[in-house]
């Protein structure tokens, strides 16, 4: 069992001022996920009639990637490869102090807390990161189109982004670039994908600038950083779509 030290980020909502909030909590597991300690805490916080702290989670399997928490300076804490909901207690010592913060970034205000407002994707998403079907019953089955296995390969590597946010997190210039590179070469790759795919980078790069992400400088923190491991191939691909749509739309 673990005695631990939190030092939380507090704040009421994006116009307030926040601060950060000392805690203990006692007798912690190590068998217990980063989640389930913040849990312990809340009911604590709750039994003594206090507010307890605003944090994001759904899954909890790694697979939405809500769960966006800045954990001693790195998005999703100091493993690699996971999400918060995937990091365990095991990682810390009996007596830590562990400092929590939402993700920093002008595109992502803070909610409440620990929780941002990463709606900013989902406009990017909304600009172009999508293939427009004919649904009247004349669709080929997908799996009648013949791709070439590296391409396949390549674009199913760039899906699995859950969209999470730790690449904007983990840059100092909080670009999402990896996150538009990711969604822009999946479809990209894919013969599906073909027919849209100037104005989906032109659009979804446009996007971006609007939502107020910063630009990337190819420091390569972000995929480090990432759950998913995303490749920065794909940002090279990201500039080479563009550059290409840019000269022929």
């Amino acid at each position: 069992m673990m005695n631990l030290t939190l030092k939380i980020w507090r704040q009421a909502d994006a116009k307030s001022q926040g601060k950060m909030e000392t805690f203990k909590v006692t007798e912690i597991s190590e068998h217990m996920s980063f989640l389930e300690m913040l849990d312990v805490l809340n009911e604590q916080l709750i039994n003594e009639g206090k507010d307890p702290v605003a944090f994001d989670h759904d899954c909890r399997e790694g697979i939405c990637g809500a769960c966006s928490l800045y954990i001693n300076g790195q998005p999703h804490g100091p493993d690699r490869a996971i999400t918060t909901c995937q990091l365990h207690m095991r990682t810390f010592k009996d007596g830590d102090t562990i400092y929590i913060e939402p993700w920093r970034a002008k595109a992502f205000p803070v909610i409440k807390d620990l929780v941002v407002d990463r709606t900013a994707f989902d406009r990017i998403m909304q600009s172009g990161g999508y293939v427009s079907v004919n649904t009247s019953g004349n669709t080929i089955d997908a799996n009648a189109i013949p791709i070439p296995k590296e391409d396949a390969d390549n674009a199913f590597d760039a899906a699995t982004c859950i969209g999470c946010g730790a690449c904007v997190a983990a840059c100092k210039n909080a670009s999402a670039m990896l996150f538009v590179s990711a969604k822009v070469s999946q479809l990209a790759l894919l013969p599906q994908g073909k027919v849209e795919r100037q104005d989906r980078v032109l659009n979804m790069v446009e996007q971006m600038d609007k939502e107020g992400f910063g630009n990337c400088t190819n420091t390569g923190a972000c995929s480090i950083e990432c759950p998913k491991e995303i490749s920065l191939e794909n940002i090279a691909r990201l500039n080479r779509e563009y550059l290409m749509a840019s000269l022929t739309k």
